[in-house]
């Protein structure tokens, strides 16, 4: 648990039964309830011996994982994860479906619109909004858990995949003959990612994989990222160097399936190479003391620690350490969900209103997204439930539960712990997690 002295400054995180041990005899109370942070009333920052924490960051396209630990020896301890969950592809498909309705009502026979792209400029090292908020909301969370903790340094995964070479299917040039200890860890990470740690042939999974040659070599297939696959070893050695057109001869779905995968994008790749720079420049100015490290490195202490793989125990394992000693046993999910949205007009399938919203977005002192708990004495809906809400100016109010929706629950059973901050939170204990 974060614990922060009588002036809000970062003390050593404690464990959760100290902290409910200090509530009881009144010498803290509750700062915030989601991730929960406690303040001291009794002591400063002066007082206390702070040790200092890290911080461990695995960013993908996705998904980003997030680690507190401390380090001694080399040896890490984990004590906290989050695992950030992004919403950059909803922001794509906002921003492509709005440009679709404007360029849609600019060709018919309306009012006309002139057409406004010469007059845009960009600024220097721009990002697209749907990057941009990959690396907005990652530097936004550490700064967070910079103010709940006492954070010395900062753990980035700065490199994850080459595409060039991912799709080029060229041999490599210079010094890339030299082949390390981590030699070929990033073309079996990214496939593994990619056809979701199972055999593309049969969708066997936690039995080991190899990779396979889709169009085989002997009948003239490359070494492209496109036309490489994970198999298990049965089927491996069954398909051998036959097409896969005649291996799946009997599986024409799977077939379907497996020369659809082949030929999917690097959509994923593509958008953690284009912010890791950005992300790596804002740490930089935000933290004295920022690592960077390969993936391959990553994995390579994984795989040497014994550490299972999920994006939060990645960021447990980014750069050099000697061995893992804890890691975090539950997982704080952080879904990033927005603050609404400007418009109060909702539009048809043609890009014209049909809805209107009310410009006021709180009533009874509430709005959309607070958590809050709602103690009902009685009814369909008797019980007590706490989780995000959706406000109505009737009064009867919507909360979303971790087992479900509860519908019409009036505003005055109604208790807030914490206002909207645009993000929705879970819990979960450590495990494997979504690819990117």
């Amino acid at each position: 648990m974060f614990v922060l002295d009588r002036n809000h400054r970062p003390l050593q995180p404690t464990s959760p039964a100290r902290a409910r041990k200090l509530l009881r005899q009144g010498r803290a109370v509750v700062a915030r309830h989601t991730p929960f942070v406690i303040r001291l009333k009794d002591r400063t920052a002066d007082q206390s011996q702070v040790d200092g924490v890290e911080l461990g960051i695995d960013p993908g396209s996705k998904h980003t994982g997030i680690a507190v630990f401390t380090t001694r020896n080399g040896n890490r301890s984990g004590l906290y994860a989050i695992a950030l969950a992004h919403r950059g592809s909803r922001i794509r498909d906002a921003l492509t479906r709005r440009a679709a309705y404007r360029r849609g009502r600019r060709t018919r026979n309306l009012r006309h619109r002139r057409p406004r792209f010469s007059n845009r400029t960009r600024p220097k090292a721009w990002l697209a909004p749907s990057l941009r908020h990959r690396v907005d909301t990652t530097t936004s969370w550490t700064a967070r858990l910079a103010r709940w903790a006492p954070v010395r340094t900062v753990h980035v995964e700065r490199v994850t995949f080459d595409t060039h070479l991912l799709s080029s299917g060229e041999p490599p040039a210079g010094v890339d003959h030299q082949r390390g200890t981590l030699y070929g860890t990033e073309v079996r990470a990214y496939l593994l990612t990619k056809w979701g740690k199972a055999c593309a042939y049969c969708g066997a999974t936690g039995v080991p994989l190899n990779i396979d040659h889709i169009h085989p070599r002997a009948r003239g297939g490359s070494d492209r990222i496109s036309n490489l696959c994970t198999a298990c070893v049965p089927c491996n050695e069954s398909k051998s160097n036959r097409p896969v057109e005649g291996f799946l001869r009997q599986a024409p779905q799977r077939l379907a399936l497996v020369l659809a995968q082949a030929e999917a994008p690097l959509h994923d790749a593509a958008a953690v190479n284009a912010t890791h720079w950005a992300l790596w420049r804002t740490l930089d100015a935000a933290f004295p003391t920022v690592r960077a490290a390969s993936g391959s490195r990553t994995k390579w202490n994984r795989l040497r620690t014994g550490t299972p793989k999920s994006h939060t125990l990645d960021a447990l394992c980014v750069g050099e350490l000697r061995a893992v000693d804890r890691i975090p046993e539950r997982v704080i999910v952080v879904t990033a969900t927005g603050r609404g949205s400007y418009s109060r007009t909702r539009t048809d399938k043609h890009g014209f209103p049909r809805l209107r919203l009310p410009r006021q977005k709180q009533f009874f002192g509430f709005q959309t997204g607070d958590l809050a708990r709602a103690a009902v004495p009685r009814g369909k809906n008797a019980g007590t439930h706490t989780g995000r809400i959706a406000v109505r100016a009737g009064g009867s109010f919507d909360i979303k539960t971790t087992h479900g929706l509860v519908r019409g629950v009036r505003h005055t059973r109604f208790r807030l712990l914490q206002r909207a901050d645009g993000y929705a939170y879970a819990h979960r204990t450590e495990g494997p997690t979504p690819s990117a």
